[in-house]
């Protein structure tokens, strides 16, 4: 199983260097890889051993990995399968998000039922599994079989779901706990340029998804307040499935994106009253925006 785990995390950490455009010689912190993928740090460090076999990643000289010069290119085929099951298995991951918030599939659902309705491998959908365990809309039962987790499912809930950001998210910066995480919120902006320029054009929604929470989220941690901090997580969580769903319009999230690089400078020069008003702002736009677009 921790091999399993590790083939997969290598898998996803190539898919996320690819699909991100991160720089090569960019350091890949295993702490902040588990944070990602929601695990522990020995199956990523596992998994950046097999991408260094690779030449995905290289030897950092200060210790850890870094991307690899060849490391941006889109991981190839599998070589067990002898077809491309990273294309394969994020048709399929999106296509039962999309029939969940559609109300085609059960509460409750076994592997084999899983198997036989979207055509795969019980290694496929193991891979398939262990994600959206990650990304908390299903888990595993005591016994047998799993259940979806509940989500938000209406574009009302959705609605609710950005107002309750505008409340929350840039209080944080203006909590007296407020304190800068520099580090993280570089680490992000080198993420945030690479999306803004170009990258988002190839990026999954998934992807997309990940980037952006990953900032928002980031930034409510600097707050000090971890009922700020749970709030935000908890409502990416359950606001995942409803992004995925909405088509993505590539120029709309290329300006959120350079909106976002503005909001991190404003915070890295110690604006946090200014933070906080672009914060709010870029927060009703993107409500608006994405209320435009399709539910």
């Amino acid at each position: 199983m921790a091999r399993q785990l590790a083939d997969v995390l290598a898998a996803n950490i190539h898919q996320h260097i690819a699909s991100t455009g991160i720089a090569p010689g960019t350091r890949l912190p295993e702490r902040a890889l588990a944070e990602q993928f929601r695990v522990s740090r020995s199956p990523v460090r596992e998994a950046l051993r097999r991408l260094a076999t690779q030449s995905v990643v290289t030897p950092h000289p200060d210790g850890g990995y870094a991307v690899a010069e060849g490391g941006v290119a889109p991981p190839a085929n599998d070589t067990h399968a002898g077809r491309d099951d990273g294309d394969d298995s994020e048709a399929t991951y999106l296509r039962i998000a999309e029939e969940r918030l559609n109300g085609q599939l059960p509460d409750r659902f076994t592997e084999n039922e899983m198997m036989r309705r979207y055509g795969i491998t019980r290694g496929q959908l193991g891979a398939i599994l262990r994600r959206m365990a990650q990304e908390g809309w299903v888990e595993r039962l005591p016994g047998h079989g799993w259940t979806f987790l509940p989500v938000l499912t209406s574009a009302e809930t959705y609605k609710q779901g950005y107002r309750y950001r505008l409340l929350i998210e840039a209080a944080g910066i203006l909590e007296p706990t407020f304190k800068l995480d520099r580090e993280a919120l570089l680490k992000c902006r080198t993420e945030q340029e690479a999306l803004a320029n170009g990258g988002v054009r190839t990026a999954s929604p998934a992807a997309l998804f990940d980037a952006n929470s990953r900032l928002h989220e980031t930034i409510a941690a600097c707050s000090g307040n971890a009922f700020i901090l749970e709030g935000l997580r908890r409502l990416d969580r359950l606001r995942r499935l409803m992004e995925y769903r909405k088509a993505v319009d590539r120029d709309q999230a290329e300006r959120r994106c350079r909106e976002h690089l503005e909001l991190i400078d404003l915070l890295l020069a110690g604006q946090q009253e200014a933070a906080a008003d672009f914060l709010r702002l870029h927060l009703r736009n993107a409500a608006r925006e994405k209320s435009e677009g399709h539910a």
